[in-house]
């Protein structure tokens, strides 16, 4: 089993990010659950070195999708979260969604002909591999009932063919700090139940 770590933690914290902090408690249950499983891991260094697509890249991405030739370096993104059977996503709660360079390595994971397609109908379908996806953020404001980075990830599973989306929120980290330790274990808590059936 492969699962895809996309950790798109981006902080002045960093690696005392506690974005970060609850996607290590949900690894390392599901690692010591999945021994045998290999982790491929998207870092943040990664994810800002991305650019995002200017019309002369995507005019060659284009002509290389024309030909079929996915083996091409501008697909190498696509290709590792198709092949994933798990994927983990972890980001901030920023401006209402999460990071802009997440958004950006979407541009590049998000490509028709590999992680989705459509049908001669005209449907689209999902073609990754993953039969689940998890989104992992933390907020210092309390989690709005719409959420845009949540449903964001919902409706990108529904679009890559994933049949199974959960999330956790650990949210008002700043409100109170007396209780911003408390809130973040709990919401650990959840993250570590909810590896036990990813």
């Amino acid at each position: 089993m492969k699962l895809l770590f996309v950790n798109g933690c981006i902080s002045q914290r960093g690696e005392e990010s506690r974005t970060l902090v609850l996607a290590r408690s949900f690894l390392d249950a599901w690692q010591a659950r999945h021994p045998e499983a290999e982790v491929e891991t998207v870092e943040p260094e990664a994810l800002l070195a991305l650019k995002p697509f200017a019309p002369e890249m995507l005019n060659d991405r284009d002509a290389l999708a024309g030909i079929r030739c996915f083996d091409a370096p501008v697909y190498d993104l696509a290709r590792q979260f198709r092949a994933a059977d798990r994927v983990v996503v972890a980001a901030p709660f920023w401006d209402l969604t999460f990071p802009a360079a997440l958004k950006v390595y979407l541009e590049w994971a998000c490509t028709l002909g590999i992680t989705f397609g459509y049908t001669q109908a005209g449907e689209q379908r999902g073609l990754c591999r993953a039969e689940r996806l998890i989104y992992i953020t933390s907020g210092g404001d309390l989690e709005q009932p719409e959420s845009l980075g949540v449903l964001y990830w919902k409706q990108l599973c529904a679009m890559f063919g994933i049949p199974a989306f959960s999330y956790v929120f650990a949210g008002g980290l700043d409100l109170d700090p007396a209780k911003t330790e408390e809130i973040l274990t709990e919401a650990c808590e959840k993250a570590r139940r909810l590896a036990e059936d990813f």
